[in-house]
């Protein structure tokens, strides 16, 4: 046989080989199966939609490395879970609980704005689905509130870009906690910046550091929308905030729009991969965890006496 014509065969061999060998998408989540859902009926007026943060990395399976949530699987429903039912103990009060599975990316996409370009649509698609049939199937009119953590909380930006008016006439407000809003994101979809503790269908925006040089420029560059949940201010007037037994002061940079913290001395835990010193990103929930559940209350509260007020309730 020719040598070039050996040397092709073996070539293209080895590249259906490398094909086989790249990731498979775990099975698509069907969310009219209860499985598919975290939910907490607490026959509330009004409800918390909430989307995990990045709970997986990179696995193996069938010997694929594979870049999303399987949430068929055990090992990797438990990660969310756990997730879910510690943000509805610190937020959910007396708010209807429902968080979806999602194939989610892994934590690995972050380390690179091609990857996650390349593999977030596939969870925002997910998310899409779940909330369209929230709406439908489980919110029953009642007013909500949409919130998502870092992963989560860029597939709340998806969602305010794309949900329609009936859903958003609903939506007391959006917290989009611990990632960006961009110049590109409020070019699309109707956004109102939240300004006080109470207006309604609004986002809420944050992202805490020591110092602004301490942001991780992939959950944070380039955002637009910043308040301060402590004092519920867009400017820089400092609020204190008592946490574990430290009193700290937390202030907005209206510059880098970052909420700088000063008197966290706390060894924390660091994101992996992409963390740094100084970064609070792991904490952005449970630090703030009593004014979010408060103003999450109050916001639905507000908006169940204007749906009332306008006989759409």
């Amino acid at each position: 046989m020719n040598r070039h014509l050996i040397i092709s065969l073996l070539a293209c061999l080895t590249l259906v080989g490398c094909r086989h060998q790249g990731p498979t998408l775990p099975p698509e989540p069907d969310y009219a199966d209860a499985a598919m859902w975290h939910a907490v009926d607490r026959s509330g007026e009004a409800d918390l939609f909430y989307i995990t943060a990045t709970e997986t990395g990179d696995y193996l399976a069938d010997g694929r490395m594979q870049h999303h949530a399987d949430v068929s699987r055990d090992d990797l429903r438990a990660l969310l879970l756990n997730e879910m039912q510690g943000v509805d103990h610190l937020l959910g009060g007396t708010l209807n609980f429902y968080s979806p599975y999602y194939r989610q990316c892994t934590m690995e996409t972050f380390t690179a704005d091609s990857l996650v370009a390349a593999r977030l649509p596939l969870a925002l698609s997910d998310i899409r689905r779940a909330f369209n049939y929230y709406i439908e199937h489980l919110n029953g009119g009642r007013p909500y509130v949409l919130a998502g953590f870092s992963q989560g909380a860029a597939c709340v930006v998806d969602l305010l870009q794309t949900m329609d008016d009936a859903a958003r006439s609903r939506m007391a407000a959006a917290y989009v906690i611990g990632w960006k809003v961009t110049d590109d994101d409020l070019a699309t979809g109707h956004w109102t910046a939240a300004q006080d503790s109470a207006d309604l269908g609004t986002v809420i925006c944050y992202n805490s550091v020591r110092a602004p040089e301490c942001a991780i420029p992939i959950i944070s560059d380039g955002n637009r929308l910043a308040i301060n949940p402590v004092g519920w201010r867009t400017d820089e007037a400092p609020a204190t905030l008592v946490y574990c037994g430290d009193t700290l002061t937390v202030h907005l940079d209206t510059a880098s729009r970052l909420l700088c913290i000063d008197g966290y001395r706390r060894d924390d835990y660091m994101l992996p991969l992409i963390g740094r010193e100084g970064n609070y990103h792991t904490r952005e929930i449970s630090l703030y965890s009593h004014q979010l559940r408060r103003n999450m209350a109050l916001r639905t509260n507000l908006m169940n006496q204007k749906l009332q007020q306008h006989g759409t309730r």
